[in-house]
Parts: structure tokens; C-alpha cells; sequence
């Protein structure tokens, strides 16, 4: 594998554990249903929790990719948001539950079994005795695995359970058979509320009332919305504000570009070029600028009281030796007449002599 992906991959891991919230976002649906179809366990996050994570310094011992992720982030990315999680609950950790095997050759009489165990099921479900209808809608499952109405019933059941991971795993195996069943989204919406994943909670809830009405769907889906609704404002200011710091960036690297040529005129492209480097001190001008002994001018500028003053300037000379380093740092020192008037007498000198 490319090792700069890998890296990549480490960063987002890692901000992932410093962040579990990145994980509840809607882009990252399929990487949470993987995970928990593995049996693993996505961590909780609220709001609250996540606002709290953002306002916390960030580790002295941050890699460097994590330190750029985050500062793309604008400061304020949680500041005004919080939503009432009443209801939430702890995801489920339990390993998955049995499926079936879809290439199974199903017979008659398996289908007339399975029928008696959904039936048998259903009595168990009335009968208040949850953990009964799971066993028995998982042995219908394994006799008829084709079925889409049974993951649809142990679903439900899950979600009397407070097992809202077992339940999102049946029902995404119900709409894989059955894809416009209101039963499953029905069900999927009520399970992802309890995960206060709410805008999927919102989408199924509301694609399941548009396949099949349902009164109690409809005021689940009223109370789960304004949730939603909120979490994708405040998601669309967010991007706007990544948006507007990108383009002032990219203004600001466009005025260094364009500083940096205008610069460009002078020897070796100025100051970088100049032979020598103008290193520490400038003492004795000769002795500290290397190489320009020889320079042609260089009497003529050594001659000039104003550079000559210039010259012994600790502040000019520090930000010439800046400048030298880098010339797209011109651009700092555009309000300072002192450190641009000897740049322009020294562009005036070197101008014809390149």
C-alpha cells in the first residue's frame, strides 16, 4: 500500500479516538454500519461531549497531518450547537446476530416450518417475552433466509430491546430483499434515534410515513426533525466558513506569490541570491557579507550614508536577513518605510547589473 495513504489512514484513526463524534456524521453511515456489522462498537458521542473535545488543547505530541487537519477546522465548529438527547442510549455491543444462509436451498416444508415459528414468535412478543420471539424469529430466519418480513419482526423486537445495532443490521438485510418495505425504515429510524443519530433517524423515519403512513411514525419523525434540521444548518455555516478561510488563504498565498516577483529583479533573484547570504551580525559589512567584495557597486552602496545608517539598524537588518531567507516574506514588512526605502535603493543599484 502507498505509504503516505497509510499514513493518512493512521492520522484519521487516531483523530477518531480524540473524536468519536466524526464517526456520527452522515458521510461516515457506511463506515459505522460496517463496524458494527463486525460486531464492533462505535463509541457515543454527544454534542456536548464533542464541544467539550474541540475546546481542549491540542497534545504537544500531535503529529503533524493531525495539526493540519485541525487547523482547517474553524474554531468555532460546535460553539453554538446543542441538541436534547433525552432517550439516547448506549449502543449495543452484542456479537451479531444469526442471518441465515441466502444460498441455502429452502424446500417446502422449511417454509412451513418457518411460518410456524413466526407465528410462534409473534404469540411470544404479546406475551411480553422478548428474548423468546428473538430465538424464534432467528430460527424461522435460518429456515427461510429469503424472507424480508422476518427481519423486519425481530427488528422491531430489537428495538424493544434497546438493541438499536441489531436492529439496524436486520433491517439493512430486509431492504436488501425488499427495498421499498415501510417496515424496516420504520423500524431503522426508531433504532437510529435511540443512537441519536438523527438526521438518518429523520430520513428513514420519513421515507417509511411516505411507503406507509403510520400516526405513531409520523410524531416520532416531528419530534426527531427539528434535531436533524438543526445538525445540517449549523453543518452548511460550518462549510461556509471552510470555504471562506480556504479562499483568504489562497488571497494570501496569491499576495506572496506576487510579492516574491515583484522582488524578483534583484541578483539571484534578491535577496536569497545575493552571494553571501548576509549572514548574523553585518559587522564590518565586508567581513560579514562574504562574497560581495567583489561585487561591482558594492563601493558605490558602501559609500551611501543612508544604507550605511540602514545597515547598522538591528530591526532592518533582521528583517533583511528574513527576507534574504525567504523573499515572499517581503510582504510583512510592506507598511515599514525603513526596511522598504533600502530595499528600493538597493533595487535602484542592482537593477542594471544582474
Amino acid at each position: 500500500m502507498d505509504p503516505h495513504k497509510v499514513n493518512e489512514l493512521r492520522a484519521f484513526v487516531k483523530m477518531c479516538k480524540q473524536d468519536p463524534s466524526v464517526l456520527h456524521t452522515k458521510e461516515m453511515r457506511f463506515l459505522r454500519e460496517w463496524v458494527e456489522s463486525m460486531g464492533g462498537k462505535i463509541p457515543p458521542a454527544t454534542q456536548k461531549a464533542k464541544l467539550e473535545e474541540n475546546t481542549k488543547e491540542e497534545k504537544p505530541d500531535s503529529k503533524k497531518v493531525e495539526e493540519d487537519l485541525k487547523a482547517d477546522e474553524p474554531s468555532s465548529e460546535e460553539s453554538d450547537l446543542e441538541i436534547d438527547n433525552e432517550g439516547v442510549i448506549e449502543p449495543d455491543t452484542d456479537s451479531p446476530q444469526e442471518m441465515g444462509d441466502e444460498n441455502a436451498e429452502i424446500t417446502e416444508e422449511m417454509m412451513d416450518q418457518a411460518n410456524d415459528k413466526k407465528v410462534a414468535a409473534i404469540e411470544a412478543l404479546n406475551d411480553g417475552e422478548l428474548q423468546k420471539a428473538i430465538d424464534l424469529f432467528t430460527d424461522a430466519i435460518k429456515l427461510s433466509p429469503h424472507l424480508a418480513i422476518l427481519y423486519a419482526k425481530r427488528a422491531s423486537v430489537f428495538v424493544k430491546l434497546q438493541k438499536p445495532n441489531a436492529a439496524i443490521r436486520d433491517c439493512n438485510r430486509a431492504v436488501e430483499i425488499i427495498p421499498d418495505s415501510a417496515q424496516p425504515y420504520k423500524c431503522q429510524g426508531k433504532a437510529y434515534r435511540l443512537l441519536d443519530h438523527w438526521e438518518e433517524a429523520a430520513h428513514d423515519l420519513a421515507l417509511a410515513c411516505k411507503l406507509d403512513y403510520d400516526e405513531d411514525v409520523s410524531a416520532m419523525l416531528k419530534e426527531v426533525q427539528p434535531r436533524a434540521q438543526k445538525i445540517a444548518e449549523h453543518r452548511r455555516k460550518y462549510e461556509i466558513e471552510r470555504v471562506k478561510k480556504a479562499q483568504e488563504e489562497n488571497e494570501r498565498e496569491e499576495a506572496r506569490r506576487q510579492s516574491g516577483a515583484q522582488y524578483g529583479s534583484f541578483p539571484g533573484g534578491f535577496p536569497g541570491g545575493m552571494p553571501g547570504g548576509f549572514p548574523g551580525g553585518m559587522t564590518g559589512m565586508g567581513g560579514g557579507m562574504p562574497g560581495m567584495a567583489g561585487m561591482p557597486g558594492l563601493n558605490e552602496i558602501l559609500s551611501d550614508p543612508e544604507v550605511l545608517a540602514a545597515m547598522q539598524d538591528p530591526e532592518v537588518m533582521v528583517a533583511f536577513q528574513d527576507v534574504a531567507q525567504n523573499p515572499a516574506n517581503m510582504s510583512k514588512y510592506q507598511s515599514n518605510s525603513k526596511i522598504m526605502n533600502l530595499i528600493s535603493k538597493l533595487s535602484a543599484k542592482f537593477g542594471g547589473q544582474a
